[in-house]
This record gives structure tokens, sequence and C-alpha cells, in this order.
């Protein structure tokens, strides 16, 4: 038999090779899905985002949907984008400035009393409501965007829970969701809507200053702040939330029943970063999944970079939302700045402080993820929002936190715990502590020792998060949900959840067992002392 020359071997090969890449391009094409995405607002959106460009990557279909008072997802402006955007009308809100003022009511008042405080808080939640409101009676009561949604045929619906509603949506439209999101405030979402288990005997909650290594003092006052959070969970949730689901859904509804039909819940957080606890196994984390290796910096702050020499640079940044600092912070600041020999690239916008020295340069945006992983970079100034923290934790940088609103505390006491980070306060920080915190950080090896430990960890995964993150997103399509992974806590009352009834059971058991034992033994008793007088009186 005569057998194929080279020519026809190569032919052969090539024939399979191509063969191969139709058959993985039509499995490919056939896997691919049409995405809903419902953002949170500012670094929510740059966390969603990421996953957003990743699933285009893949060849999924993406359309975002935003209310038309949108500030953060500039849709109308932007362009190049390989997504799509789904504009939902709504009366125009001026969002910048409600979370201005939400960090004002924080940060711009510190001596101001209890109540003030109460009455500004009150009134700046009054706004959000209404927002939330009207954005939730744009999305569910117009049937002119219930109709376009329903012909996109959605496969997956990818919400963020601080734009409200989302879930309601997901289920109005009968399609899986997933959840993105870092651990709610006093993990009540969790808890709650996600049965995810959370024992406030080593489960430090906000706003304590513990660790999970908690002495009897510290565990009542975290197990009291669980009640405070779990009550305030529960009247918001029945008295804001509840009549709205009740009414579009046309039966009584608790809104985290149909919350807690979520597939997956994907947490921005990390094991190397949070302290270890049960989860359940629709639970993933992906913490750091945003962070990527540095690229080259712009030509003139590579300049002013290199002209630190062995110094090296400072980075500092309060994020993007905040920008009313006062010119005595900014002074403050500036001052300390200027009494350190790094080089400091500051982001900043606004009016500039009075006292900023030669060594401090300032940018109305800086890349901090590429100035973070730059060599020269011994210190980051942060917020402690978990975006910064992460880039941090990914790149070996240790930290001097000056947390703001929110869980940017606890973000910067968990790095302080480990070593990694100093902790001040905005309002009793005077230039002295930040040019002693900076010195501190920068000299004594220990903290950079322990955040490049903490860094390790980190990259010590078998999966990439952003991988892992798409992973359970394309698992949950494919499949058509993940219900398998739901734990049956979902569908108890809480007090099955407790076991409440079977402790009663038990207890009547036992009851009914010692009252039949006492009721035999008293017989008996009776029986003998009757058999005993008859005796008696027969003799």
């Amino acid at each position: 038999m005569e057998t194929p020359g080279c020519a026809g071997m190569i032919s052969v090969r090539l024939f399979c090779f191509v063969l191969q890449g139709l058959l993985l391009f039509g499995f490919h094409h056939v896997q691919s899905g049409n995405v809903l995405i419902i953002p949170g607002e500012f670094s929510h959106w740059y966390h969603m985002r990421v996953i957003v460009e990743e699933l285009v990557e893949r060849k999924h279909s993406v359309t975002v949907l935003v209310s038309s008072s949108s500030t953060t997802v500039k849709y109308a402006e932007e362009k190049g984008f390989r997504f799509q955007f789904f504009s939902v009308p709504m009366e125009e809100h001026d969002i910048m400035v409600m979370w201005y003022n939400f960090i004002d009511a924080y940060v711009q008042y510190p001596n101001s009393s209890t109540l003030e405080n109460a009455s500004r808080m009150w009134k700046i939640m009054g706004t959000l409501k209404d927002y939330h409101s009207t954005l939730c009676e744009s999305m569910l009561r117009n049937e002119t965007v219930l109709d376009a949604l329903r012909q996109s045929k959605f496969d997956l619906v990818l919400i963020d829970p601080y734009t409200p509603c989302g879930d309601l949506l997901a289920d109005t439209l009968n399609v899986p969701f997933i959840v993105v999101m870092k651990l709610f405030f006093g993990y009540s979402l969790e808890r709650i809507c996600g049965q995810m288990p959370s024992t406030p005997s080593y489960i430090p909650t906000q706003p304590v200053n513990f660790s999970d290594k908690m002495n009897f003092q510290e565990r009542v006052q975290n197990f009291l702040q669980y009640i405070i959070h779990t009550l305030t969970f529960l009247a918001q949730m029945n008295i804001y939330m509840k009549p709205f689901y009740s009414d579009v859904k046309g039966e009584p509804t608790v809104p985290c029943d149909v919350f807690g039909k979520a597939e997956i819940w994907l947490i921005r957080s990390s094991w190397d970063w949070d302290y270890p606890r049960p989860f359940p196994p629709n639970f993933v984390y992906i913490g750091g999944y945003h962070c990527k290796p540095a690229k080259p910096l712009p030509k003139e702050m590579e300049e002013f970079v290199q002209s630190s020499g062995n110094d090296g640079i400072v980075v500092f940044s309060l994020g993007s939302i905040f920008k009313n600092l006062t010119l005595e912070k900014r002074n403050t600041f500036a001052s300390a700045l200027g009494q350190i020999p790094q080089k400091v690239l500051w982001a900043l916008s606004g009016e500039k402080p009075e006292t900023l020295a030669p060594n401090t340069r300032i940018y109305d945006w800086i890349p901090q993820n590429d100035l973070l992983g730059h060599p020269k970079t011994k210190a980051f100034i942060s917020h402690g929002g978990s975006n910064g923290i992460f880039e941090a934790i990914y790149h070996g940088v240790p930290i001097v936190g000056i947390p703001l609103f929110g869980d940017q505390s606890e973000n910067i006491l968990f790095m302080k715990f480990k070593g990694a980070a100093i902790m001040l306060d905005l309002f009793k920080m005077e230039a002295k502590d930040l040019v002693e915190a900076l010195h501190t950080v920068t000299n004594d090896p220990l903290y950079k020792k322990n955040m490049m430990r903490i860094s390790e960890l980190h990259h010590d995964q078998p999966t990439k998060p952003l991988d892992r993150a798409l992973f359970w997103i394309e698992f949950v399509m494919r499949n058509k949900g993940a219900k398998h992974l739901r734990v049956q806590a979902h569908n108890l009352t809480w007090y099955q959840y407790y076991c409440l009834d079977v402790a009663v059971f038990l207890l009547a058991v036992v009851g009914l067992f010692i009252f039949i034992m006492v009721k035999t033994c008293c017989f008996y008793i009776r029986k003998c002392c009757w058999r005993t007088r008859r005796k008696n009186k027969k003799e």
C-alpha cells in the first residue's frame, strides 16, 4: 500500500487544524451569552466595568442598564465601548451633590452635636430614599422599559445591590441573577438574605474596632452591634421595600425572599484580607480581580518619580468622590508632606494648598495602580477604599490610612491588625502625626515585610480572581442557574432555622417524661403508704 507523502501529511494536518478551529469557534459562539448589568455608581461602576470588559473579551453580549440621572456611567459621552447602554428614563437627580452631602455629613461637621448630625443624616437619607424609589419605579413601572428588556432575552443579570431593585427586575424578567458586592454593612444583607453564617463571637462587625480575637467585653459590644444592624435592616426592608415588592409581585412579598434567589454571590474580598468564616457554597471570594501589573507611567510623571533617587515616592489619594477637603486640612497635609524626603504624587482637585512644598506634585487624576506597582513607591496614603487597598496588597505597598466613612475604617483596621498599615484620624490629625506615620512605614522594615507576606498570600491562588468570577458567571449561564448550591436555609422559617420548634418539641417530650415519672412515683408512693396504713390498722 502506498503511504502518503509529506505534502499529503501536511494537508491532512492543516485540514484537521482548520476543522478544530471551526469547531472551537462554533462551540465558543454557542457558549456566548446575553448579559444585563445593573451597576452601582462611582467606584462600584469601576469594579463592575472590569467584569463587563472581560465578558466582552470572551464574546458575550453585554448591556449596561443605567438611569438617565447617572453621572458615573457617562454612557452618552464615552466612545469606543464594545458594549451597549440601556438608559432608564427618570426625573433628574443630581447624584454628585447627593453623595457630596452624604460625605459632608461625616467629614465637614466634626464639632456638631449628635442631634445635629442625626438630623442632617436623616435629611440626606430621605433624599437617597427618594432617588432609589424613583429609580425602582422607573425600572419596574415603565412597560416600555420592561418590554424592551424582555425582548432582549437575557441569559443572566449581574447586579450591584447598591443600586436597588435589581433583584426584583431580574425576578420580573424571570432571568437568573448574580450579586457582585463588598460585604455589606453589618453583614445584614448576606446574613439575612443570603443565609451566610456570621457568628458574633469571632466575626467582628462595623463599626467596632476589633479583630477576630475578642475578649468578653468586646464580644458583648459586637453582639449588640449585630442586633442593631439586624433590627435596622429589617425595619428598612419591611417599611420601605416590602410594600413596593408586594405591589410589583401582586402578593405579599418579603424583599429577602427575592434577593435570596441569587444564584451566586461574588464577594469583593479575599481570605488574605478578611477573617476566616464559614461560607455557603454559592458565595465566592473574588477580591482583587481588578488588579493588574503596573504599566509605564506618562513621561513627565516618570521623570518626577525618577528624580526621587533612593528616597522613592509616596502615593496619596483619598478617592475620586471625596473633593470637599477644607483648605485647613489641605494645608495640614501639604505641610506634613513637605517634611519627608520622598517625592509625593497627590491626587487632589480644587483649591491648591498654600503650604505646598517642592517635593509634592498635585494631579487631578493619577494612575494609582501603575504608581503603586512602581519600584520606587515606598508608601500609600489612602482613605481605605477597597480598590486602593487591594492594589496596595497586590503590589506590596504599606499604607497610612485616613478613613472617611463607610467600611473604610474596617478596611484600614484589618491592615493595621496585620501590621501593614498605620491608621490616623482625619479630625484629630496634625502635620506631625502624618510625618511620624510616613517615617514609620517607610523606615521600619516590618511594615514592608508584613505587607509583602499578605501580597504573597494574595498571589498564591489556584486561579486568578477575575477568572474565578467569570467561571461562575458562565457556569450560571451554561446551567441556567445554580440552585444546587443554595443552602436549604432559604426555605426555612426563622424558628426552623434556629431549631426552636425542635427545642420546644424536645422540651415538651422531656417535660412529659418528667411529668409521667413524677405522677408514677406519686402513685406508687401513695399506694405504698395506703398499704402500710392498712397493714398497721390490721395489726
